[in-house]
């Protein structure tokens, strides 16, 4: 099965910087679509940022501006988050979506992965 690898979550001081990392582990899924959202206690999970594999980009009002998030040629993106503010703060969570090889002679399947989560924790 496809793992999402996480990093880059940590403990910032208001209008610093973190830049998050999230990869497929399996080079067989082809993704379409990967992003980040967030969920933060008594709050419903929100879609920060995503890029297709066209290049498209979508950013959450509140991060536009502050958020960057980019692609490289295999299946592994990233986030740079600048100027990070106190309501920032979340467990941040890849996702992926895509075309998933299940047998040798080329059936595919849709398919989306999450991973389990980074803290992302900015202090006043």
């Amino acid at each position: 099965q496809v793992q999402l690898m996480e990093s880059g979550g940590g403990l910032v001081q208001s209008g610093g910087s973190l830049r998050l990392s999230c990869a497929a582990s399996r080079s067989g899924f082809s993704i379409n679509h990967m992003g980040w959202y967030r969920q933060a206690p008594g709050k419903e999970r929100e879609l920060v940022a995503s890029v297709t594999n066209d290049g498209n980009r979508n950013y959450a009002d509140s991060v536009k501006g502050r958020f960057t998030i980019s692609r490289d040629t295999g299946n592994r993106v990233y986030l740079q988050m600048n100027s990070l503010k106190p309501e920032d703060t979340a467990v941040y969570v890849c996702n992926a979506r895509g075309i998933l090889r299940v047998n040798v002679e080329g059936a595919t399947v849709s398919r989306e992965f999450w991973g389990q989560g980074t803290q992302v924790t900015v202090s006043s």
